[in-house]
């Protein structure tokens, strides 16, 4: 009850302040709204890559900013409820014609954006192994106040970004969507993939400050965050016994969320295994490039690392659980490019006998990057600026 009046409280402000704001005129104005921030770094280069002359704004929260520090010739704004802040983000997104969103933002639920305004949803992930939207188990707990308010939240996407059929599918019983509001450009992320010099360089920067990758193998465990978990934390997986058995060939490179509040200090205990990458030092692609193996669970990464052709474990230690609370896609389990464990012996025994179906992972890579083939970033661009587009073409003839 208090969360919902603080919620009702908070979107009648921001209603009123936006509809103030209406009255100026749009501008030749793109504005990010962003929590992750590479797919929008993506986008955002590639406008400046194509000369295209246009205002951009970044409202950004503050563990992101230094996504574009390098970005001088932009609005660079804090999301947060600083009332200074608020009103600045306000009135740029009340003033641009193209408002670019890479999460769930309540504040859609209280805006009303003019007809020739467009809101692309450039989503963080490029797959889906755990339910969300209207399809995630909690939502039946919500209030009908509640999902009316996610409702309208969907029904601001003009378009959403989508990597494949699959997950187009998915974003539309997620977000009650029509086909037509799905963009098949793929996912700008996933164009880091597709070079060589960023796959390169990210290598060199991570081997810079760890240079025992040069002659490791790299270990990267990145498992989902759990809800009730974030407070009370508690690391299924034994380091102890991994670094006993892989220590000498190996490294752990460990990501947890930034949540997560953990009192145990894994790097500290075990500093010739283990290297705690949970913080924003790295971004999660430079830290793909790295990883010889990844360990995950319910996450969309494997999506994105599967364009790697390396193995991966999923360590679903709470299966029956997760199903329970959150949900899984229907045949989660059949449609895993690898082995799925419960317990570290296992993990341990599969990176030790390197049995890995590598066709499997190429499959499942094509079927969830279908359109992510190192272009999605011009794609989106192409599809935000058509007359753009159009004229390059009619230059090249």
């Amino acid at each position: 009850m208090v969360r919902e009046l603080a919620i009702f409280l908070f979107l009648f402000s921001f209603k009123w302040m936006f509809f103030f704001f209406s009255f100026l005129p749009l501008q030749n104005k793109i504005t990010f709204v962003v929590s992750f921030g590479d797919n929008s770094r993506y986008v955002l280069d590639e406008i400046r890559h194509q000369h295209i002359s246009v205002r951009v704004a970044v409202l950004c929260k503050r563990n992101k900013l230094h996504l574009f520090k390098d970005c001088p010739d932009i609005d660079l704004v804090v999301f947060e409820t600083n009332p200074f802040y608020v009103l600045r983000s306000i009135y740029h997104l009340a003033t641009s014609r193209r408002v670019l969103v890479d999460n769930y933002y309540g504040f859609l639920a209280a805006v009303h954006f003019k007809k020739s305004v467009e809101c692309i949803q450039l989503w963080h992930a490029s797959g889906a192994l755990k339910k969300f939207g209207l399809q995630d188990g909690s939502v039946k707990q919500r209030s009908e106040r509640a999902k009316k308010r996610f409702l309208k939240v969907y029904s601001q996407f003009h378009k959403v970004v989508t990597g494949s059929d699959q997950m187009a599918d998915i974003f539309i019983k997620s977000f009650h969507l029509q086909k037509k509001q799905i963009l098949p450009s793929g996912v700008p992320r996933t164009d880091f993939f597709f070079d060589k010099k960023a796959l390169q360089k990210a290598k060199h920067k991570i081997a810079g400050q760890y240079p025992a990758i040069e002659h490791k193998q790299v270990i990267l465990y990145v498992p989902t965050y759990r809800d009730q978990a974030l407070a009370h934390f508690k690391l299924e997986l034994d380091i102890g016994k991994m670094a006993e058995q892989l220590g000498g060939d190996y490294l752990l490179f460990l990501r947890l969320h930034p949540a997560i509040q953990q009192t145990t200090t894994f790097g500290e205990k075990y500093p010739d295994f283990v290297v705690d990458v949970s913080s924003d030092q790295y971004e999660i692609n430079e830290l793909l490039a790295v990883a010889d193996y990844l360990i995950t669970d319910y996450s969309s990464i494997p999506v994105e690392f599967s364009l790697l052709q390396k193995p991966i474990i999923f360590f679903t230690y709470d299966l029956e659980e997760y199903k329970q609370t959150r949900g899984v896609p229907e045949g989660f389990e059949r449609d895993l490019p690898g082995p799925m464990v419960r317990d570290t012996d296992s993990i341990v025994h599969c990176i030790q006998a390197n049995h890995f179906d590598l066709e499997a992972i190429r499959s499942y890579a094509e079927k969830w990057n279908a359109y992510s083939k190192g272009q999605s970033s011009r794609n989106v661009v192409r599809y935000l600026f058509p007359e753009k587009s159009l004229s390059q073409k009619k230059t090249t003839r």
